[in-house]
């Protein structure tokens, strides 16, 4: 065979995709999945951008859960990492006791509760007998946090006004819409890697999940 001739590699994953993919001027003995490119002779912008890219196209389909393989195939815990500092920066010192240390046990708090609990729930889904790796549920877990963050932006500002029942009523509100689009994108992602029989039981731990740090948005934000 011709080394100029582009060689075709036949593509299965585990959701039952088959393809094709096109690799100009590479033979059929490199190895699959080895890149085409040295990313070490990529300009460092170029590199930050394509992984911003990445991470905006992630937050996007947790907005709009139409998609559901590129959280899983293309997995990184950049977005959840940003989105648990960023809700642990917003929720330190919110507490106005004089005792409370400058909010720090805020900020440990959510980072236990992010970190840990998507590692229990992740551990509860393999359990189960889920078909999915460790690192791809604890992505979507933590790329879902983003409409409990912004329901906490919401609510942050709102504290901004002369706090009366309606405001309050309305920042619980934003909460509680915040936990339920969160639930649904996770569970719209993770659903279809439970067994068929057992994806309450998947499912429970999840929703215990978001409940948890929803609770966490409603308190700290209130009066």
């Amino acid at each position: 065979m011709n080394e100029s001739t582009d060689a075709r590699v036949e593509i299965y994953d585990d959701y039952g995709v088959e393809g094709e993919m096109s690799i100009p001027g590479q033979s059929r003995s490199q190895t699959l999945g080895e890149p085409d490119f040295n990313t070490l002779d990529e300009p460092i912008r170029e590199t930050v951008l394509r992984d911003l890219k990445a991470v905006g196209t992630k937050f996007y389909h947790v907005l709009i859960p139409r998609e559901k393989k590129s959280l899983l195939k293309e997995w990184d815990l950049w977005g959840p990492l940003v989105l648990c500092t960023f809700m642990a920066m917003i929720l330190q010192g919110s507490a106005d006791k004089a005792d409370s240390n400058d909010g720090g046990p805020e900020f440990a708090e959510v980072f236990v509760i992010v970190w840990i609990g998507s590692m229990v729930v992740t551990m509860n889904s393999k359990l189960l007998g889920g078909n999915i790796s460790f690192f791809q549920s604890v992505c979507v877990l933590g790329y879902c946090l983003l409409p409990t963050a912004m329901a906490l932006i919401v609510c942050r500002v709102m504290l901004l006004y002369t706090q009366t029942t309606l405001l309050f009523l309305i920042r619980f509100l934003v909460t509680v819409v915040g936990f339920g689009w969160a639930t649904y994108a996770s569970t719209a992602f993770l659903g279809d890697s439970q067994p068929v029989g057992r994806k309450g039981l998947a499912m429970y731990p999840i929703f215990l999940f978001y409940f948890v740090v929803s609770w966490l948005v409603i308190s700290h934000t209130a009066s």
